[in-house]
């Protein structure tokens, strides 16, 4: 059996957890999200790999890097990364990854890059789906009102990342006004 280093990473938006395999970040998500056992399932069958917890120089980098994010001075990272998922979801997260830095996208417009607006449903599946929050940045697709909708991580911490990202995010329009939680 394969193995998945995991390790928990506290935030100054709620505690990660992140985990390598072969060099490469495979996991950087919320530890406490609803849907935390079926991401994990999905990992260690496809992988066929179980979690230790360990560090390694990938999890290092990955905590550096998040660091900077944080703190404002990344917009962008250079991890490894190693996608876990079906054609269509790792399709879904590349396209993610091109969604610029203090930047949003709509569910619908993210499902017209992809090719099929008719898709927005399962584009919204994979989305939930991903493994890899903030590095691949899930929490910049919001509803076609503007409004915050679903976050593993949790509306709060979307906003709030939304914000550390583009200071003036949910300023311009009341129902945005009304999900500050920042």
């Amino acid at each position: 059996m394969n193995l998945i280093a995991i390790q928990y990473f506290p935030t100054p938006y709620g505690e990660l957890i992140l985990g390598s395999f072969d060099d490469r970040l495979c996991l950087c998500d919320w530890r406490y999200r609803q849907a935390r056992e079926a991401v994990d399932n999905r990992l260690k069958k496809s992988l066929n790999a179980d979690y230790i917890p360990q560090k390694t120089e990938v999890i290092e980098q990955a905590m550096r890097e998040l660091d900077e994010y944080f703190a404002g001075t990344r917009h962008s990272f250079d991890i490894p990364l190693l996608l876990v998922g079906s054609d269509f979801q790792k399709s879904v997260w590349e396209a993610l990854i091109q969604v610029a830095y203090g930047q949003t996208e709509t569910y619908l417009g993210l499902s017209r890059i992809l090719g099929n607006e008719l898709a927005i449903r399962a584009v919204a599946a994979a989305n939930g789906a991903n493994a890899i929050s903030i590095v691949v940045p899930c929490h910049r697709i919001i509803g076609s009102k503007g409004e915050l909708i679903g976050y593993a991580g949790g509306l709060a911490a979307k906003q709030k990342l939304l914000t550390l990202e583009n200071p003036t995010f949910g300023k311009s329009t009341s129902a945005q006004m009304a999900l500050d939680f920042g």
